[in-house]
């Protein structure tokens, strides 16, 4: 009986999918395609928001059932425990069920934009939300917002594909999904937009702004309908900016900045040591989740999102924060609790970094909420302590978020009007704009890169800031390699260097030796009143005609190889592999590709 119900139930929902399918298809074929566009950027909203009440639903269910049990016991025992096993049933989904691997990391968008046209897989759908809800849902010491925004883009991109949309519809509908994606998440429907478009879609006309807002206020619309409140991320007191605490805003983006880069080198080598450890996946995932387990019993805070923990240090019982810990008989002691809020700050880096380093899925959005609350709320205290003067802790603990936002990545517009968004009001916005932009400015001087997209950055795959690297990233220099014309070997004579010129059209030739080693390159400009005067002709050797070669290698990116043109100043470059030559390149190719990539990448 129960077979026979689920087999109906299966029926019924393939049904049910099917209708709802052609309908869109019929509803595509009487609207326009910009009608049908603004109608996906409402659907692939409601999408993200969902797969966003799901996520944080169950993260905020399990942590509440922590608490209580730890509540209990007066220590974090089941805080400890939970990470391990959330971590060790990541790894057994992973690779049960996804093949072995997930990709993590909201660069996986921005890989997809710049190298795919905007193509993601289909498992990003579900894949992200089952792992993302086990490492983090469990205690793991991510966040949930990269995984909502690789799942928002892979229904925009999914839905897209299935209704036969153009490139640039589909790229549109990719960063609809990512911007509904983080303002459910937040409630935040500015930010959601910008963090698209600051983060992922970095070339962007103001045309399509609007299908990205459309997106982006479903996903809050949806969001309001169906999730509590308490789960989300927000501030109902009144914030108000004191003129006179302005120098102490400029230390705190100074502190921000510099505090972003140890925050992204720190979890870099935690991660890679890490995942370097064995080769023993769950050997390995064992390992860093009870080191993890061992940091989280001592800093309770460190579970999870940790997003409750942000609320207690703004409000106005901060020493709450030590209940259930080691700590928890001190509570009343203010030079103890900086301590642990100092020390929370600096070791989360090393949490994260085990949680990923181990199998665990999740991003670094929320820890850099975490660590820039944490980090705004030392220094006003540390401030208020010194008797320098009574500092609105408050007020730097949300702006301290902000500068650490902005910093890490690298999008300091996101940073500054998501903690406007969700806290309720634009009472802070000096503050924010003067934390945000020397934060920015610091971080982006010492790392040129963002946390998310440095590993990748560095390797030449993609680099979504830049619009010219954007478009090089999608020609593939292999497919201009030409290898049609004749050659030299170096035992030849002149008179065969004047036979190819005068039948052919060539106007260079590359000149090997016997082991298909380039030698050098004989150019028509540079030796026509030799070849073309019988005498010399007869009488000039063939080695007088070689110049040096400018070359690239095959395994060369396709930036290098412009940039290579435009400073030897030359029309073509000879290609070696294993330094044997295999071919020529014409600079009119390659500059023909950029054009044509130029005008299809183009988003309006």
């Amino acid at each position: 009986m129960k077979i026979w119900n689920k087999k109906r139930i299966a029926y019924y929902f393939k049904q049910t999918f099917r209708y709802a399918e052609g309908i869109l298809f019929f509803l595509k074929s009487i609207l326009s395609d910009r009608q049908f566009l603004y109608l996906s950027c409402v659907l692939v909203g409601a999408s993200s928001a969902i797969a966003v009440t799901i996520l944080k639903s169950f993260a905020h269910a399990v942590f509440k059932f922590a608490t209580y049990i730890d509540n209990i016991s007066h220590l974090p025992y089941t805080n400890s425990i939970l990470p391990i096993i959330g971590i060790l049933l990541t790894v057994f989904v992973v690779r049960k069920f996804l093949n072995g691997s997930i990709e993590k990391g909201t660069y996986q968008i921005m890989i997809a934009v710049a190298k795919h046209s905007g193509v993601m897989p289909k498992k990003q759908m579900y894949s992200q939300i089952v792992t993302s809800s086990l490492t983090v849902g469990m205690g793991g010491s991510l966040g949930l917002e990269s995984p909502i925004a690789i799942t928002g883009a892979a229904f925009g991109s999914n839905f897209a594909q299935n209704y036969k949309l153009s490139y640039k519809d589909r790229i549109l509908l990719l960063g609809c999904g990512v911007a509904a994606g983080i303002s459910a998440a937040f409630n935040a429907p500015i930010a959601g937009v910008l963090f698209a478009i600051e983060i992922v879609l970095a070339d962007i006309t103001v045309s399509a702004f609007i299908p990205i807002m459309i997106a982006s206020a479903t996903g809050t619309i949806v969001t309001d309908l169906i999730i509590k409140e308490d789960i989300l991320l927000s501030f109902k007191k009144q914030l108000v900016f004191d003129t006179f605490n302005t120098g102490y805003y400029v230390i705190l983006g100074v502190l921000a900045g510099l505090f972003c880069v140890y925050h992204a080198r720190m979890f870099r080598k935690t991660e890679a040591y890490i995942s370097k450890f064995t080769n023993h996946v769950y050997k390995k995932a064992l390992i860093g989740a009870t080191m993890l387990a061992v940091l989280i019993f001592l800093f309770p805070t460190l579970f999870g999102e940790g997003y409750e923990s942000i609320k207690i240090l703004a409000g106005d019982q901060p020493e709450a924060i030590l209940n259930n810990t080691l700590l928890k008989n001190f509570a009343t002691n203010e030079w103890v609790l900086l301590l642990f809020v100092a020390g929370a700050a600096l070791v989360k880096t090393f949490a994260v970094g085990l949680t990923m380093g181990s199998g665990g899925n999740g991003g670094n959005f929320a820890p850099s909420l975490f660590v820039g609350s944490y980090l705004g709320f030392t220094v006003a205290k540390f401030l208020s302590l010194l008797g320098v003067k009574d500092m609105p802790i408050h007020n730097f603990t949300v702006v301290g978020m902000a500068g650490v936002i902005s910093g890490l990545f690298h999008a300091p517009l996101t940073g500054i009007f998501l903690i406007a968004e969700i806290t309720g009001g634009y009472g802070l916005m000096v503050p924010l704009l003067i934390v945000s932009s020397i934060s920015f400015a610091i971080a982006k001087h010492m790392e040129k890169y963002s946390m998310d997209i440095k590993s990748i950055a560095e390797t030449g795959m993609v680099f979504t800031s830049d619009k010219d690297a954007n478009i090089l990233s999608t020609i593939n220099a292999h497919d201009f390699i030409r290898n049609d014309i004749h050659i030299l070997k170096s035992t030849q004579t002149t008179q065969d260097a004047v036979t190819i010129f005068t039948q052919t059209q060539q106007e260079f030739i590359p000149v090997v030796d016997d082991n298909q080693t380039l030698v050098g390159v004989i150019n028509l400009n540079h030796v026509r009143p030799i070849v073309f005067s019988t005498f010399q002709t007869k009488f000039t050797p063939l080695s007088d005609l070689i110049e040096q070669p400018i070359t690239v290698s095959y395994d060369d990116s396709t930036k290098h190889i412009i940039n290579r043109f435009d400073l030897r100043k030359s029309d073509f470059l000879l290609v070696q592999k294993d330094k044997a030559y295999f071919g020529y390149i014409l600079k009119a190719d390659m500059l023909e590709a950029y054009r044509n990539n130029l005008k299809s990448l183009s988003i309006n």
